[in-house]
């Protein structure tokens, strides 16, 4: 770990959620560890599952978490934004990355929060910069791809927004010895399907993005276009082609669920109640578009607070028993 992690000042008061967190996590320079509450509050507005999950995760290891996401989350929305689409500012971001990056082994730093708290934990975890780049590749596809013609396209899309995201927080997850390689493979396939829940939760404000991240392919085989899609999404309603389509990409989102299932035991035991919660509650996204009746392309559908409560809370008195467990096999 870099100096600025480990230098031993004061931390002001500012911050209360998540210092515990930063501590256990040895980060205590002020200025990283606001840099990590920045990435933290990106984190708890825009991926309530994802962060929920991750409060099940022994304190050491949120802050990396939180940095990974907000990360991700903030050069995605320069392309996302239904409000403020800023393609050029992505542009921009990701060259401005990659120079206070290879900066920062001369003294250097890079230029706002989420990329400094990023830096820090490739170090921290030695992530390799072809997710990285892969990841960014996949955001600068959203300015230009609106449509992706085979299954086999949108998984080469979903590799670098999806699947490696998977890949950078393996580490921070720590595989068991020797299940590197299928708990990887595991992780792509788990980013996928999360991925997947998204597209069919947000056909309708994709749509509006000039999007659709259901492969061509399938609308074709369902008898579906865009026009119909449109149709859909102003007037409410749900035509036989559509919902023949939805069904279909649920179906093959819960097989990816399944594929990727065995991978939360390859895991150390004190990740695995965060991994597990995260497939149930995003998995439960598929759920609520079910008991929509399949009509989301007009509205957005969310995991009830009462069942993400019922999964959350049992999940985290397991979490915290495996690192009691950790804890006592360590000083035994």
């Amino acid at each position: 770990m870099s100096a600025l992690a480990t230098a031993r000042t004061p931390v002001p008061g500012r911050y209360r959620v998540g210092e515990r967190s930063l501590d256990a996590a040895g980060i205590t320079d002020p200025a990283l560890r606001a840099d990590f509450q920045e990435c933290r509050r990106l984190h708890a507005e825009h991926g309530r599952t994802y962060y929920l999950a991750t409060a099940l995760l022994p304190p050491a290891k949120r802050p990396w978490v939180w940095a990974l996401y907000g990360f991700a989350r903030y050069a995605d929305e320069f392309v996302d934004s239904l409000t403020a689409p800023d393609p050029a500012a992505l542009v921009r971001f990701e060259a401005e990355f990659w120079r206070g990056l290879d900066g920062a082994r001369a003294g250097g730093t890079a230029p706002d929060a989420v990329s400094r708290a990023m830096a820090l934990t490739m170090e921290r975890w030695e992530v390799p910069r072809e997710h990285v780049r892969a990841f960014l590749a996949s955001m600068r596809m959203d300015i230009t791809e609106t449509g992706y013609a085979t299954w086999a396209d949108l998984v080469d899309y979903m590799h670098g927004s999806a699947a490696v995201i998977g890949l950078q927080m393996l580490p921070v997850l720590e595989p068991l010895p020797g299940l590197e390689e299928p708990a990887a493979r595991c992780a792509r396939t788990l980013g996928e399907a999360f991925q997947m829940s998204n597209f069919i939760r947000d056909v309708g404000e994709d749509l509006e993005r000039g999007r659709v991240y259901l492969p061509q392919e399938d609308l074709d085989a369902c008898g579906v276009d865009r026009d119909e899609l449109w149709h859909c999404r102003r007037s409410a309603s749900l035509t036989p082609g559509v919902r023949t389509l939805l069904q279909l990409e649920v179906a093959r989102t819960r097989e990816l669920y399944a594929r990727a299932a065995p991978g939360v035991g390859m895991l150390s035991p004190t990740s695995r109640d965060a991994i597990s919660c995260a497939e149930e509650l995003y998995g439960g996204i598929l759920g609520a578009v079910e008991d929509a009746d399949l009509r989301v392309l007009h509205r957005r559908v969310s995991v009830p607070t009462p069942r993400r409560l019922r999964v959350a809370l049992p999940a985290l008195a397991r979490a915290r028993r495996a690192r009691r467990d950790e804890r006592a096999w360590r000083t035994a």
